[in-house]
């Protein structure tokens, strides 16, 4: 009895085994795999107020990130992302990159804006979120961690006069940040705030002078 038992998960087991190899042999690639998902979050969501089934739709950028999945994408492909981003970022319209810090800090502890139950996608009843993936100011102890910290932004930057020659680089470095991450990283995870239409000008310049402003707080 214990010889045919023996026997008997054996074969069942070399029968497992070749449906295994089988399954194997036939199953989907990844464009196939890449199909299904997108299949499939399509027909998970809808449109609802303000929120549009357009927001799955990738561009060029996050879909070569995509693909890169954890990794990064080639280095000649991240350059490609990075220098069509550049292109893409709006400097101030009248040369100005600094605004009200005290407005800027508003927009950094506020996450307000885009989704289903807002009536406009109206900048202006947007918060930035900042404080969701940085510190920022000392004062504020509740912080995300994703992002390095932007303590004493321009202050470790050597930034004393803002309108200076000296700072300029700093300075319009910080705004294509802001205005889209992608420039300068090809697949940060940092919203596009300006390029997506998130925040305007005039809220840029804002958290500019938060990070920016020797009077802000945050370079006390």
């Amino acid at each position: 009895m214990q010889f045919k038992t023996t026997h008997l998960f054996a074969a069942a087991a070399a029968v497992s085994a070749a449906t295994l190899l089988a399954g194997c042999a036939s199953a989907p690639d990844a464009a196939e795999f890449d199909k299904q998902a997108s299949a499939m979050m399509k027909a998970s969501f809808r449109d609802n107020g303000i929120a549009k089934v357009d927001r799955l739709q990738q561009d060029l950028s996050n879909a070569e990130c995509s693909k890169a999945g954890a990794g990064s994408p080639p280095e000649a492909v991240a350059k490609a992302i990075e220098a069509a981003n550049l292109k893409l970022v709006k400097w101030p319209s009248d040369g100005k990159f600094l605004g009200d810090w005290k407005n800027g800090e508003k927009l950094a502890q506020s996450g307000r804006g885009m989704t289903w139950s807002d009536k406009t996608t109206d900048p202006k009843d947007n918060g930035g979120n900042c404080y969701n993936c940085h510190q920022i100011s000392k004062s504020e102890i509740s912080y995300g961690t994703i992002g390095p910290s932007l303590y004493q932004y321009g202050k470790l930057r050597g930034v004393s006069d803002p309108a200076s020659a000296a700072a300029k680089p700093i300075v319009e470095y910080t705004w294509g940040k802001l205005w889209n991450s992608r420039a300068y990283n090809a697949c940060s995870q940092m919203p596009r705030a300006g390029h997506n239409g998130v925040l305007d000008e005039q809220q840029i310049r804002d958290i500019m002078a938060l990070l920016l402003d020797p009077k802000s707080p945050v370079n006390q």
